[in-house]
């Protein structure tokens, strides 16, 4: 019987460590489009956590072409991502998706670790005991019944 297996290809020698963060079909589509139209082909995405935001935490993204010591660099789809070792922990099984509505359009995190989240989207409550209480202070989102 032969079993197969999955390689990952890269276009760098970066090391490259099985995918903790996935990409949905639409979200590496609008990736792919955004590092083409800005000429950023051999970057990827960062994604990472910091503190902050209505539930104790808030995600972010940047576009990244380096890696810094100690993050874990794998691929989703085509699309080069970054993680640093302090946000792997909240992530690992998290995917990231794009999301197109009246309000209007960008990337959104769906974490499968975060026990609630603001109904902003961009910020989430680990459960933790580093995150109390509620409010964006202005930013427009509320708690929307999600704590």
């Amino acid at each position: 019987m032969m079993t197969e297996t999955t390689t990952i290809q890269t276009t760098s020698d970066l090391p490259v460590t099985p995918e903790l963060v996935a990409l949905t079909p639409l979200a590496a589509e609008k990736l792919h489009s955004i590092l083409q139209e800005k000429n950023l082909a051999t970057h990827g995405l960062r994604v990472y956590i910091a503190g902050g935001g209505c539930s104790g935490f808030q995600y972010g993204m940047a576009f990244e072409n380096q890696m810094e010591d100690g993050d874990l660099v794998f691929e989703s789809r085509g699309v080069r991502l970054y993680v640093d070792p302090a946000s792997a922990m909240y992530l690992e099984g998290a995917t990231v998706d794009y999301v197109d509505s009246l309000m209007g359009g960008g990337f959104r995190v769906e974490n499968p670790n975060a026990i609630s989240t603001c109904s902003c989207g961009q910020s989430f409550n680990a459960g933790d005991g580093a995150s109390e209480g509620c409010g964006c202070g202005g930013g427009g989102c509320g708690c929307g019944g999600h704590h």
